[in-house]
């Protein structure tokens, strides 16, 4: 009884951190329809400024929080809302989505910047304080946390419902000119919430911070616990927020007392917030969120089917070239390159056709990396990987059929950590040792960029022509209005199955060359962060043509050959890249477009 005691006030002091997170996430969402992925970075970064000013600086804990919850935090969400969030008004999902990614990893490369990667330590609040119920010790941090969750709960909910500030705030999300002839002003009631929303989220972190540490990763995405409570208020309940919280720290507190200690307990253990996160998703009734895919501008012509095959031809004889030219490690870094544009155009065919954000595609990566990791290097196996790709795909999107937009997209996240911690983590995928060798199907470097060009361009020639079919006409039509096509007697959602399962078949393709290429491939390869770079480089090159997955695939490869020759500006890297995507995310048509544009104008 006494072990059930104190497993339940560290449930109920995790579950307060984690409702004071969500509270500001539900704020900003509430009051402007734009759900900020990046919530967990802001908290994240505004923790390391806490260390900064309360352990490495010395100013007192008191002070430090003032100076962070109550100066630093709501200024950078004024300028997160005046500089990027303002400028999605009326965007739909996927572009929003793409935006928040792109702040998130951005400040994650600030953090990386700023506070290069040592051991933190952070005091607790009110470490000499405590109470004692029954044999269980509260500490005065924890009780500092209770009372945190309590006031943030009760203080947002009387804000929302009981001032005029509240009621202007969500009178503006749902008609912001009707607003203003009444007096209101959404632009200052905007930043408002967002600047609240940012203090929120940096006291969730600084309270946190004692019993997650500081990790650049580890606390930006254990937000998706927030994420969870906040879907159980479906975005918009603070009270069922709250007891979400509540549930959900217990849940993970229970399981940590309660679960056997072997590895595969372990790993569901770290699962846990990923498994909720998908059963609220699929149990919650459908919330009236607006459902959009990637638009904002008309995508670039597709071409016929012999310049596409000129073009293929004449995009082998390239690299044919290269192959000859180049020296090993060039030809190498070339041949990876057009394996990340493989994976790329499988987002071509699901996020710029389909309109589909998925935030877990380089899990199907994974996938077929380890079933030619298992099975052997050789055509047939490459093969069986898509194969094996393309039934996973398709039995995601069978199981989350009923949910769209931005449900889909947290799916998709759900599903990418579940695949992370129960079986790519797991001795069935890549042993006990974590890694496998992967014999290459051919030898040479010159052979694999030849190998890799050659599937791209039948790739690329595939995906174009699925696009001038019949399907692709069926995807661009459900893209644009799904209700319009299910009124035309369309078969909205078997559509979306072949989509994910085509599209999981090309990454799973390319996981199989990836493995071979790479010769060892290890489950960290495949974590779910590395879905985020994914998501942002096909937005910045492209994500509606196979050019922009060509130049997507070169950029992603030279990222950390640029930052392993120039170790200062791996962090700088990672801020550009956050802030090129946070720029480009109302034109999916990416750089490829601006290049198209200005040959054109050039032409004319």
């Amino acid at each position: 009884m006494t072990a059930l005691l104190a497993y339940t006030v560290f449930g109920l002091v995790t579950g307060g951190a984690y409702a004071v997170v969500a509270g500001g996430l539900v704020l900003t969402y509430s009051t402007s329809k734009v759900f900020n992925v990046g919530h967990g970075a802001i908290g994240m970064v505004m923790a390391f400024l806490y260390w900064e000013l309360a352990e490495n600086r010395g100013l007192p804990q008191w002070l430090a929080l003032l100076v962070v919850v109550g100066g630093c935090a709501p200024l950078f969400g004024l300028v997160v809302e005046r500089f990027v969030m303002r400028r999605l008004a009326g965007a739909p999902v996927g572009i929003t989505l793409v935006a928040g990614v792109g702040v998130l990893v951005g400040l994650i490369g600030v953090a990386q910047v700023v506070w290069p990667p040592q051991a933190r330590p952070v005091r607790p609040f009110l470490a000499e304080y405590g109470v004692h119920i029954g044999q269980s010790f509260v500490s005065g941090h924890d009780l500092v946390t209770l009372a945190s969750a309590v006031l943030v709960a009760g203080g947002l909910y009387l804000l929302l419902n009981r001032t005029r500030t509240g009621l202007a705030m969500r009178a503006c999300v749902d008609a912001p000119e009707l607003a203003a002839l009444y007096g209101a002003r959404p632009h200052r009631l905007s930043a408002l919430s967002w600047a609240i929303g940012s203090a929120l989220a940096a006291l969730g972190g600084i309270l946190l911070t004692p019993v997650v540490q500081l990790d650049y990763v580890t606390m930006t995405l254990l937000v998706i616990t927030a994420y969870t409570a906040a879907l159980v208020g479906r975005l918009r309940s603070l009270p069922w927020t709250f007891a979400g919280a509540l549930g959900l720290g217990l849940v993970q507190s229970y399981a940590v007392a309660y679960l056997p200690s072997s590895p595969f307990w372990i790993s569901f253990r770290a699962a846990i917030p990923a498994l909720l996160l998908f059963v609220v998703l699929l149990a919650m009734p459908q919330s009236p969120l607006r459902i959009g895919g990637v638009r904002g501008s008309r995508g670039l012509a597709v071409p016929g089917g012999v310049p596409t095959a000129v073009a293929a031809v004449g995009f082998a004889g390239v690299v044919v070239a290269l192959a000859l030219l180049t020296d090993g490690v060039v030809a190498g870094q070339l041949a990876l390159g057009l394996v990340f544009g493989i994976v790329l155009l499988s987002m071509v065919l699901l996020t710029g056709y389909g309109g589909v954000v998925s935030l877990g595609q380089f899990t199907f990566v994974g996938v077929g990396a380890v079933v030619v990791a298992r099975l052997g290097t050789s055509p047939v196996t490459l093969l069986l990987a898509a194969l094996v790709s393309a039934a996973v795909g398709a039995l995601i999107a069978l199981t989350v059929l009923r949910v769209s937009g931005l449900y889909l997209a947290l799916a998709t996240l759900g599903f990418a950590q579940l695949m992370d911690k129960l079986v790519l983590q797991s001795p069935i995928a890549f042993g006990v040792r974590g890694s496998l060798e992967v014999p290459r199907l051919v030898s040479s470097a010159a052979a694999q960029l030849v190998l890799a060009g050659v599937v791209f361009a039948l790739v690329g020639a595939g995906v174009l022509a699925i696009r001038r079919g019949r399907l692709g006409r069926r995807m661009i039509a459900v893209k644009d209005s799904s209700a319009a096509c299910a009124t035309l007697g369309m078969n909205v959602r078997w559509i979306r199955v072949g989509v994910f399962a085509l599209s999981a078949a090309i990454a799973g393709l390319a996981g199989g060359l990836f493995a071979q290429l790479r010769e060892t491939v290890a489950a960290s390869d495949f974590q779910l962060f590395n879905n985020l770079p994914l998501l942002l480089f096909a937005v910045i090159a492209g994500v509606t043509s196979v050019s922009g997955a060509l130049l997507g695939g070169v950029l992603l490869m030279l990222l950390p050959v640029l930052q392993s020759g120039f170790p200062a500006f791996a962090g700088v890297a990672v801020v550009l890249l956050g802030v090129a995507a946070a720029g480009l995310a109302r034109d999916p048509n990416g750089l490829v477009s601006w290049f198209y544009r200005a040959w054109s104008w050039r032409r004319a």
